[in-house]
């Protein structure tokens, strides 16, 4: 066999990459794509931050095949029609791509499939490659998935995961098959001003500095808004920068209760996968109805607003919808925090919520964004579906000294740490030029339970 066609998607990495490697075994020559889909796109991919991540991790790709003789390269239009076109150019026998959980990418498998047999050229499907564990593999013997993680994690863990490979010494590309010039982040407009730079080498050297440093310490701090002291791995994650198996791996050589639980946030990716592999209609709809009366964005306009913006009157409501329009990312506390107050407290439909974390999350995933909202909103998968997180004691719990509140609320910047989280009890409310809550919590709540049909 001469040349492969290496079809890269959410996998944009050279360190263990089975499509990759198994092209490379089975052929002389292998030609690495990446195609810009405008499906993807108009589904709701093409958000500044993403777009502009997305370009640093392929201008990296590039640069680490050019260091092994190859080069990336890249189309624009439909993924079949090009996957297609790519092979008939380079005379390739087979097209490598890794697995996804998607209803979009499983259409997507299908059509190239089809195509590519009817030209005489086969598909090979690798898992493992956007998870540690693929979805599927694990069942319960009641259903095809596992509905609760706490099960799910027991047997996650007892699994036998492949080795990670390691990146290839070369990669020889044809010279005749044509590539569009690479997108660049400075093409892209309206990013958040604290954006990370992506790509593999900056995942990788992220990696090293944290499990060198920090991950001892993520047991019992990870929920620390101002401490910072998660990963900040998952936008690498989302793009396949990074390779979750090689992560286990790594996390559990460096041992200890730090590691262990940040290996627990890895398999929390994969349950929600396997979750979304088997229902994909969770993606909009309720996986679990509760019948909610949700307040429509339209119905709760200036709620919303005042949400997006960060001016609900709520300080660690506020500061972490501030930390994610500047930076394109939020602490793992904060969004449980964010999405309580607006599906629960506001009573809001999570699915507005869900749209504009995808709009500005760089590592805004189909599948951990939507089903997050949906654990948080009580139709998904918690077991306390109807828990409400309560924005002041949770702020005195997980940022008691109100840093992170003064990071990103500078107007409450000099107020003591009495009232950091409530600062419509002090008594000279005129010296800070802060909103009045834009809803009582015990009105909330009880709006809640009663849109639940609970009097």
């Amino acid at each position: 066999m001469n040349v492969s066609v290496v079809l890269f998607t959410a996998d944009l990495r050279l360190y263990d990459h089975p499509p990759l490697r198994a092209a490379l075994e089975g052929s002389r020559q292998a030609v690495p794509l990446f195609v810009r889909d405008p499906a993807v796109d108009a589904a709701g991919f093409a958000a500044p931050n993403r777009l502009a991540f997305l370009a640093d991790c392929l201008a990296n790709l590039d640069e680490q095949l050019r260091r092994r003789g190859g080069r990336l390269v890249l189309r624009s239009g439909d993924v079949v029609e090009e996957v297609c076109a790519a092979a008939a150019e380079a005379d390739a026998d087979e097209v490598h791509m890794a697995s996804d959980v998607s209803a979009y990418a499983h259409r997507r498998e299908e059509r190239l499939r089809r195509a590519l047999e009817a030209d005489g050229r086969r598909l090979h499907v690798h898992d493992t490659v956007t998870t540690a564990v693929a979805p599927g593999a694990l069942t319960p013997s009641s259903s095809d998935h596992f509905a609760v993680f706490t099960p799910y994690f027991r047997k996650w863990s007892q699994e036998s995961l492949r080795p990670a490979l390691a990146a290839p010494r070369a990669v020889r590309v044809p010279e005749d098959v044509r590539s569009e010039p690479l997108p660049g982040r400075a093409d892209v407009s309206g990013t958040s001003p604290g954006l990370a730079r992506g790509g593999e080498t900056e995942g990788r050297r992220r990696v090293a500095a944290w499990l060198r440093s920090d991950v001892d310490a993520y047991e019992d701090r990870h929920d620390d808004l101002a401490g910072d002291a998660t990963s900040r791995l998952s936008p690498y994650l989302h793009f396949g920068a990074l390779s979750p198996v090689e992560l286990v791996h790594r996390a559990r050589q460096s041992g200890g209760p730090g590691a262990e639980a940040f290996v627990r946030q890895l398999a929390w990716r994969d349950f929600h996968r396997q979750v979304l592999a088997a229902r994909p209609h969770a993606a909009q709809d309720d996986y679990r109805t509760k019948h909610d009366q949700w307040r429509s964005e339209e119905e709760a306009r200036e709620d919303v607003e005042a949400w997006r913006e960060g001016r609900t009157g709520y300080p660690i409501v506020d500061a972490a919808m501030r930390q994610l329009r500047h930076e394109g990312w939020m602490h793992n506390r904060g969004r449980l925090l964010t999405a309580s107050f607006l599906a629960k407290t506001l009573y809001v439909d999570w699915r507005v919520g869900a749209r504009h974390f995808l709009d500005l999350l760089v590592d805004g995933d189909l599948a951990n964004n939507q089903l997050n909202w949906q654990w948080v909103a009580g139709t998904g998968t918690d077991t306390r579906p109807n828990r409400v997180l309560n924005p002041v004691v949770q702020a005195k719990r997980y940022d008691r000294d109100g840093a992170y509140v003064r990071r990103w609320v500078p107007e409450l910047e000099k107020v003591e740490n009495s009232a950091v989280h409530e600062p419509w009890k002090l008594k000279d409310r005129g010296a800070v030029d802060y909103p009045d809550p834009i809803v009582d919590l015990s009105a909330g709540l009880e709006r809640f339970r009663h849109g639940r049909g609970r009097e």
